[in-house]
């Protein structure tokens, strides 16, 4: 018998994790159309921008206008990098911040220039002072089961990296398969190991469609335990240090595939396709999901 959840959390990241390789800069009154007809679409949880550096991520440059005018509707995330960052956004009273590490030390200098180790010797303090002000934390784990630079990574090593993760208090965990290398029997190996020896924190998983695998990669996290995954309207994103790394799943794909098995997300599909009507004139990218398709033929 297939174990299946009667529910499931979306956790949408297209305003964020989305946006941020897109080549046209977009206005924010745009990007916050898009967050506010996502909400509209019943999305409870949400990454909507981040504190990086406009130098090296231009998109996100106005992350400060972007936290300033959202409606505060459920739970809002913000990606934070490093001190500078995570300051910046705490001082706009957010009440949740993303971080991120790559299990590969390859991904990681390219990414943010420290290797793991060095990046959780700068995290330790500043998630133990989050913790204390009550400040809901989200570890991003970049590169849990391929990296472009070093392959294949051990299991064991994307574990290690959670566990100081958990020990350190975070609420969240988000793995990633960041280049859409991982099959189904993979992602249900991992996150079985996950859920067995981390009992106690939220598990997402975070897949992007390089080989046209997430959905099924989605399935076998199903039976794994999993009931929140990251996803992104209209599948798009990437990662500008991952060569050859296409968008996130679709949004729209996932709510489909999950509600057809009877699993419910409280997402209506028609309005996140709707959504991104607000990006498509600035997108050089063509949205290929297949729901999105079937919504642009009605």
């Amino acid at each position: 018998m297939l174990n299946l959840p009667n529910q499931v959390t979306i956790i949408e990241v297209g305003p964020r994790d989305g946006l941020q390789n897109t080549q046209h800069i977009i206005p924010t009154i745009q990007k916050l159309n898009f967050i506010h007809s996502l909400q509209d679409a019943g999305i409870k949880e949400m990454e909507i921008t981040s504190f990086v550096s406009p130098k090296w991520v231009p998109q996100m440059a106005d992350h400060t206008d972007i936290v300033m005018n959202v409606n505060k509707i459920g739970k809002q995330y913000v990606l934070a990098p490093n001190e500078i960052g995570i300051q910046k956004a705490l001082s706009l009273n957010s009440k949740a911040i993303a971080v991120f590490v790559g299990v590969s030390n390859t991904f990681n200098k390219k990414n943010i220039n420290q290797t793991t180790l060095e990046s959780m010797n700068t995290l330790t303090p500043i998630i133990k002072d989050l913790k204390k002000e009550g400040v809901f934390v989200r570890a991003c784990i970049s590169t849990a089961f391929y990296c472009p630079y070093e392959g294949g990574i051990f299991p064991e090593d994307t574990l290690a990296l959670c566990r100081q993760f958990v020990d350190l208090g975070v609420d969240e965990l988000s793995v990633a398969d960041t280049i859409g290398m991982a099959n189904p029997v993979e992602s249900y190996s991992l996150f079985s190991l996950l859920k067995q020896e981390l009992p106690n924190v939220l598990l997402t998983a975070h897949f992007h469609d390089t080989r046209q695998m997430a959905l099924a990669n989605i399935f076998a996290s199903l039976q794994a335990g999993i009931n929140r995954f990251d996803s992104s309207a209209g599948g798009l994103g990437g990662c500008p240090f991952a060569k050859g790394a296409t968008g996130n799943v679709a949004t729209e794909d996932v709510v489909f595939m999950l509600e057809q098995m009877g699993i419910q997300t409280g997402i209506d599909i028609q309005k996140v396709c709707k959504s991104l009507k607000h990006l498509q004139p600035f997108l050089k990218e063509e949205i290929s999901s297949a729901q999105y398709k079937l919504y642009q033929q009605r």
